[in-house]
């Protein structure tokens, strides 16, 4: 089976036959990185398991009373910068309209390449960012203008 590039560190690897969408390598943070992008994915789009989470949440600190009073007072610093940044959020929030419109050059490139600018040659992947697709294998070569 052919190599493919991991989405989180670049590497290529060689995909389990078990699992034909694989797109990151077995490196543990990899892994976390996967599982972390799973999770904030299942919280967006899935309520039951948004639900869920948040009763195991409150369950946990049931159990645990006072928990974040010690931990704020063990941590002096992370309650600090915590404050810091929840007052830029709040800042950034006041400031932002009530519909952000994305700029369509942040997807495609509308305007023609300049033709003597481009130097990379070879054999690359094109890994998928904003759209959802497969990798694609591509080679570039420099074709010569032929005039008539």
């Amino acid at each position: 089976m052919e190599q493919i590039p991991c989405i989180y560190c670049g590497d290529f690897f060689d995909p389990s036959p078990r699992h034909k969408n694989q797109s990151a390598c077995k490196k543990e943070v990899c892994q976390k990185a996967r599982k972390a992008a799973w999770q904030r994915y299942k919280l967006k789009h899935d309520p039951a398991y948004r639900a869920n989470q948040k009763s195991s949440q409150q369950q946990w600190l049931a159990g645990k009373p006072g928990y974040w009073k010690a931990y704020r007072k063990k941590n002096p610093e992370k309650a600090e910068r915590n404050r810091i940044l929840q007052r830029q959020r709040n800042r950034k929030a006041r400031c932002l309209p009530a519909v952000v419109k994305m700029d369509p050059s942040l997807i495609a490139k509308m305007d023609p390449s300049k033709p003597d600018n481009f130097q990379i040659l070879g054999q690359f992947w094109l890994v998928p960012v904003i759209a959802k697709m497969d990798a694609l294998k591509v080679n570039i070569v420099k074709i010569p203008i032929a005039y008539p």
